[in-house]
């Protein structure tokens, strides 16, 4: 009987041995760079972010298996320079979560999540080649609300964070009433930047109550697409069109599309 791992590694063997025979013989893989691989390897995140938030695991597994390639193909690539291998990208990958799992793999005892993450980040500091502060492990090309909470939860692991998380709503008037006051003396560039504090305090907000500010926006995205959809819809089967409506003439059929959504 094969063991559970005979599956998997005959698997992964199958994809290298494909990779080689890409990178050989088909053109547009033999001219693909680290950098030309980029962008696409962005896309895929996302395709595969979106899989996530449709609960679809079909696609899931698909768009895993699209990411595994761009893996394989960085790393066949940096073979060929002489840099690395996925046996360098693996084994550098099993060390680091050794090192930050003493709490598994030593003998550091933790009480709960929270432990542990305070760990992660303060023995990502002392990694040999590692991050030298505390927020130079956030990438900077990092979309500006996910790079918000990543700040945000780097400093809480060194105790830079609120006693209560209550407190926070304090903050978040206080950013309200900033902003309020630059949009009545119309000082746009303050406006702009008292915007951004009041974003950064509901990210803020959002991380002390367990809640992932990137996936609730996308939820009231989809929420808001799909009930402007259904007004669309229903002023087309009712021959008009929504710029000759007024706002209230919208509502009306926009409170119907709540009530469908609710159902």
């Amino acid at each position: 009987m094969k063991s559970d791992r005979t599956l998997p590694l005959q698997a992964f063997e199958r994809l290298l041995n494909i990779m080689d025979e890409l990178r050989e013989k088909c053109p547009w893989d033999r001219e693909q760079t680290i950098e030309s691989i980029r962008p696409l390897t962005i896309e895929e995140t996302y395709e595969l972010s979106e899989s996530i938030l449709d609960g679809d695991l079909e696609l899931i597994k698909k768009e895993l298996g699209d990411i595994l390639l761009h893996i394989v193909f960085y790393a066949k690539i940096g073979s060929e320079k002489n840099a690395f291998d996925i046996t360098d990208v693996i084994n550098g990958l099993c060390e680091k979560l050794i090192f930050r799992h003493p709490h598994v793999f030593g003998e550091v005892k933790v009480r709960d999540t929270n432990e542990v993450l305070e760990n992660w980040e303060q023995l990502k500091t002392k990694e040999k080649d590692g991050n030298k502060t505390i927020l130079s492990g956030v990438p900077k090309v990092l979309p500006a609300l996910i790079k918000a909470n990543r700040i945000q939860d780097k400093v809480k692991a060194v105790g830079f964070d609120w006693e209560e998380r209550s407190q926070i709503w304090e903050k978040v008037e206080e950013e309200m009433n900033e902003l309020k006051h630059e949009i009545s003396v119309h000082n746009t560039d303050k406006m702009e930047a008292e915007f951004g504090d009041l974003l950064f305090s509901l990210v803020n907000a959002a991380r002390l109550y367990n809640i992932e500010p990137e996936t609730a926006l996308e939820r009231t995205n989809r929420k808001f697409i799909k009930r402007f959809g259904y007004l669309e819809e229903k002023t087309i089967k009712q021959g008009r069109l929504l710029k000759t409506m007024t706002l209230d003439e919208m509502n009306v059929i926009w409170e119907e599309a709540k009530k469908f959504d609710k159902r």
